[in-house]
């Protein structure tokens, strides 16, 4: 597929954050060569003036002045919120490496998501930070699901890259998201990656928006046995499923004693970090 890539000038690559575990987010780009069926971000394209579909346009951001480290420290950075800041095109461009050369000697803890193996070329950059961690989104070990979702690194080479983060003492989450109702098996990730992850993130599916029409459509073709209770949650809107799921991985995770924070209440952690 050809991209549209384009190189624009920002006046900061810093944004406070709405996010419930960060405090400022940095998008080093506008779009995702990834795109992923299920992406949130892709409402992006009305403040961009960008009509393409999601998924074949890039925009590379450049900003001539020094990130505010003033700012930044004692805070929590987050890369990236509304793109993925090692999409392919950062082998070529290279601005997230920029960002985190600025941020090598700032007291602040930085966080990274990522789908792309690209990351393991800054391990010894990663290894320079103060206090990072990085998250592995992984939601599937069906590589035919995951490739019917996006054009990110396979799970075999996710699963890889945060073996390889964690042999080099790089903080190594897995970011589970977005969890598909009876399709992501949520234990048998876990097992298969126990051994080299620090901590564990989860994250439910939601559907809004241009996208929801489409998975509910994918469901019904490639999962009908499904789409009875996708219908319940989403056109329905049951969340029982979700609070009896919550629960049981709860239950699942104390008993292992695995370290992970549920993301499923976005909007009450979002509520509950504004309040605070």
């Amino acid at each position: 597929m050809n991209i549209i890539e384009k190189e624009i000038e920002v006046k900061d690559y810093l944004t406070k954050s709405n996010l419930p575990a960060s405090d400022y987010v940095m998008n080093p780009y506008v779009g995702c060569p990834h795109g992923c069926k299920y992406c949130y971000a892709s409402f992006m394209k009305r403040f961009t003036g960008h009509n393409e579909e999601w998924g074949t346009f890039i925009d590379i951001k450049r900003c001539p002045k020094p990130i505010n480290k003033k700012r930044l420290r004692g805070k929590t950075v987050f890369l990236a919120s509304v793109t993925d800041c090692y999409n392919p095109f950062e082998e070529k461009y290279c601005v997230t490496r920029s960002i985190l050369e600025q941020l090598m000697d700032v007291e602040c803890r930085v966080s990274i998501s990522t789908k792309s193996s690209l990351i393991l070329r800054d391990v010894e950059l990663l290894k320079q930070l103060k206090d990072v961690s990085v998250a592995i989104s992984i939601n599937t070990l069906d590589e035919s699901f995951k490739d019917d979702m996006d054009h990110a690194s396979s799970i075999e080479a996710r699963l890889n890259t945060l073996q390889e983060l964690y042999e080099n003492g790089i903080h190594s989450v897995l970011f589970m998201s977005p969890i598909f109702p009876e399709i992501t098996d949520y234990k048998s990730i876990i097992e298969k990656s126990r051994r080299f992850v620090d901590e564990y993130w989860f994250e439910n599916l939601n559907l809004r928006g241009e996208y929801k029409s489409k998975i509910l459509k994918y469901i019904n073709e490639k999962y009908p046995q499904h789409y009875g209770l996708y219908k319940e949650i989403y056109v329905d809107g049951n969340k029982d499923y979700w609070d009896e799921l919550a629960a049981e991985m709860e239950e699942y995770c104390a008993k292992r004693s695995i370290i992970h924070t549920n993301f499923f209440y976005h909007e009450k952690l979002v509520a509950q970090k504004k309040g605070s």
